[in-house]
Parts: structure tokens; sequence; C-alpha cells
């Protein structure tokens, strides 16, 4: 309930109410962010972890099967306040792919510090039904449970990208990196660089468990529908 002085009109009322869930709304979130989200990260990933083990093994067996090199592809990214760490994907490219990207940086389909193309030819057969299906990233999970990672939050960026922001766009490390965000789930490589950042910045000011549990709801049909996934 609020007291407002009679002197006041409506407008400046429903002003001041409108505030007022906008403070509470902020309190909710500061609530969810220390003291729920890490623990519902852990339980969720330690029992995906645990449930899709078995599918683990099977997928490794094809990624060895289909070509050489380990199942893991290991790779430096900077995570919350610019700290890196090593972050992990099932391997879907050929094992000298970073040594290939310098001769293919001219075939970049992404504006801004990104590279991004919709046939590389660096993928291997296997890798490519495990990129279209977001298949590769389940040992992020693995991520999740160190503490690099969150479930929900913008996609941890290369140091090399990190380098070319600018200083805007150096706010989406404010937060933990995420399995998935607001752009996995609004098209990917559809969208440009710019309205990428701009989704994560937007999802780092609203950010919430109702927000959360939308994003991890809406990952699943996006990864069906496979749109902008390559």
């Amino acid at each position: 309930m609020y007291f407002v002085d009679e002197r006041f009109g409506y407008g400046v009322v429903e002003e001041y109410a409108r505030g007022s869930e906008e403070r509470e709304g902020l309190l909710r979130g500061a609530f969810y962010r220390r003291y729920v989200k890490r623990p519902f990260d852990v339980a969720a990933s330690a029992l995906g972890v645990a449930v899709l083990s078995p599918f683990f093994l099977v997928l490794s067996i094809l990624i060895k099967l289909d070509s050489p090199g380990p199942v893991l592809f290991k790779q430096l990214r900077v995570g919350k306040d610019g700290r890196q760490f090593w972050f992990y994907k099932f391997r879907s490219m050929v094992v000298n792919a970073e040594e290939m990207k310098n001769k293919l940086m001219h075939l970049n389909e992404l504006e801004g510090p990104v590279f991004k193309i919709s046939d590389d030819p660096r993928i291997t057969k296997v890798g490519r039904f495990l990129r279209r299906t977001s298949l590769d990233e389940l040992p992020q999970l693995l991520n999740v449970l160190r503490g690099d990672m969150s479930l929900v939050g913008p996609r941890p960026p290369l140091p090399g990208e990190v380098e070319n922001y600018e200083s805007w766009q150096k706010e989406r490390l404010s937060v933990c990196p995420g399995l998935t965000c607001l752009w996995q789930v609004s098209g990917r490589n559809h969208i440009g660089f710019t309205e990428w950042v701009r989704l994560d910045l937007e999802y780092i000011r609203r950010q919430s468990f109702g927000l959360d549990a939308k994003i991890l709801a809406r990952t699943l049909p996006a990864v069906i529908s496979r749109k902008g996934a390559y």
C-alpha cells in the first residue's frame, strides 16, 4: 500500500508505485543472484552430468571414429571480470583448426571481433551434427560445476575478441558467462555482434530467476529449430 499526499496527481502516484515495483524487482534479482543462482547451477549441472554420462560416452566414440584427435576441445575464454579459464566442448573440428583460421578470415560472416562462417571446412562430419544440435556444448556443464560458468549468462568470448571490444561492450564481462543466453534463443548467428551485445546487456540489467527460467525453457526449442546454428 502506498500513502501519497492528496496534493499530488494520479500521474505522480502511478510513477511512485512503478518506481517502487522496479526497486522491489531489483531487490528480488539481487537476492537471486547472491543466494540462489549458484546453488541452482551446481544442482542442475551435477544432475545433467550424471544423467547424460552414457550419452557422453556414445558421442566420444563417434568423435574418435570420425577423425583423429582428442574427444574434448579446450580453449582459453574470458569470464567474469576478465578472468580467463579453460572452456570445454566436444571437438567438432580437425585438430589443426586454429592454424587454418587465419587463411579463412576473409570469409567471416559476422561483424565485430567474432569469427563465424556457415560452411566452415574445418568442421568434421560428426562435428557438423554436434554443432547443428548444440551437443558440442554439453561438456560446459563441467565448467558450470567448477564455477567458471553459469547455466544462463553471456557466452564467454575469446581473449583476442575482448582486446577489440569497445568500452561499452566490456560490460558483458561483469557477470558469469553462461551455457545459454538471450542471444542463443533469439537467432544466434543470424544476429549481428552489436545486437548480440545489446541482448547480453539487457539480460544483465534484468537478471532474475524468472528470466533465467524463461531462457532455459526456450533453449531446447531453439536447439531443435537449429535457427542460426552452424
